[in-house]
């Protein structure tokens, strides 16, 4: 027996996974055309603005949400179901804007003053470029990559070396999407709708209040809201986890309805071959751990301790979570038949997004385990 809440008992679905679940209509119907153009379309940036992602981690003070990182997390996987290249650019959206909320405030003003729907596409890491000192701010020169999201961003952060010997440091420079040439380079194997493309910058000035640097992730003001106060390599890893989460159990739920009515060649139904339940329990599970780790790991940002095991552990939860999807995904791919090498098949453009997106550095394994021993294990010099 079940026991349902009644409409008025039930809880408010927070506002950015409601969004989330509109924008997925629209990231169902346009992903094929985000594949076909290497970027998203102009209908997808509109509806994960709209849903709420590049305010998420806006200030509350410019009318941003300073949210949590269980609700992106929850919000950017379900995207991803539809979607990953969409997925991936909403969790970038929304991240980008807990970045700049670390500029001096004459500069969130600056981005945020006339509304906190603003889209900011960064390549922070590594830095690159040449940022020369001048008179009330920098001069910055140079070309990024794998700006993903810069078509439609409204300004970019862009990370270059500063200073020399012991004041060298990396500083993050924002500079409106105007200033910017764009070049059309991405033509990636998967998570091909993200548009990750060159961004070049000629020599443009940058006031100084435009300007921080990532040393500031590592400080929070006192009073900053939690999202605001956390180390940075604590929950980078989870905005790269979530569109993997979301593009593997679309990649399950798709292989699930063509097995529910797939025959051999022997006219027996496939769905009642060991093999095939051997495959759904293994992948389905997996699927589940990893969404598991996640949830853990975003309950950990938004409420835990912020010391070096906890973020150890944030990206040892991470890169476990995008290991296990990848191996999910592998599985199907290799037990849906010849239908899946198909172009434009749902599981197969999944497994390619999946592949793509779990060797991002920041969801890598070795990495995270190294990481992890250090805090761990005492000794550890990896």
């Amino acid at each position: 027996m079940t026991v349902s809440a009644t409409v008025s008992e039930a809880p408010a679905e927070p506002s950015l996974l409601a969004g989330a679940r509109v924008a997925r209509t629209t990231a169902h119907r346009a992903a094929q055309d985000a594949e076909r153009l290497n970027r998203l379309t102009d209908e997808l940036a509109r509806a994960v603005t709209e849903a709420g992602f590049a305010r998420h981690f806006v200030p509350h003070r410019w009318g941003g949400t300073a949210g949590t990182f269980t609700q992106l997390v929850e919000a950017a996987a379900l995207l991803g179901e539809a979607c990953a290249s969409t997925a991936w650019c909403a969790a970038l959206y929304a991240a980008h804007g807990r970045l700049a909320a670390y500029l001096p405030v004459a500069g969130q003003r600056e981005l945020w003053g006339d509304g906190p729907d603003v889209r900011l596409a960064a390549a922070v890491v590594p830095p690159s470029g040449e940022a020369v000192a001048t008179a009330g701010g920098w001069r910055l020169t140079g070309r990024w990559g794998f700006a993903s999201g810069s078509d439609h961003a409204d300004w970019l952060l862009l990370a270059s070396w500063t200073g020399t010997g012991t004041a060298r440091e990396q500083r993050v420079f924002v500079v409106p999407s105007a200033a910017c040439e764009v070049l059309d380079t991405w033509r990636n194997v998967g998570l091909k709708g993200t548009g990750s493309n060159t961004v070049v910058v000629a020599d443009v000035l940058v006031p100084e209040h435009r300007t921080f640097t990532l040393g500031a992730l590592a400080r929070a003001d006192r009073g900053a809201a939690r999202c605001h106060a956390v180390p940075y390599r604590m929950v980078a890893p989870l905005q790269f986890a979530a569109p993997v989460l979301g593009a593997a159990q679309g990649a399950l739920d798709a292989w699930v309805r063509r097995v529910a009515t797939k025959t051999g060649i022997d006219g027996s139904r496939v769905r009642d071959a060991v093999p095939t339940q051997q495959t759904l329990t293994r992948a389905a599970g997996e699927i589940e751990a990893a969404r598991l780790l996640l949830r853990q790991a975003a309950g950990r940002a938004d409420r835990g301790g912020t010391g070096a095991p906890e973020v150890a552990a944030n990206g040892r939860d991470c890169a476990m979570a995008a290991d296990l999807c990848l191996t999910a995904v592998g599985r199907l791919m290799r037990g849906a038949g010849v239908r899946s090498q198909h172009e434009g098949d749902p599981v197969q453009q999944r497994w390619r997004d999946v592949t793509a997106a779990a060797g991002h550095p920041m969801l890598d394994l070795d990495a995270a385990a190294a990481g992890y021993a250090r805090a761990v294990l005492p000794g550890t010099d990896r």
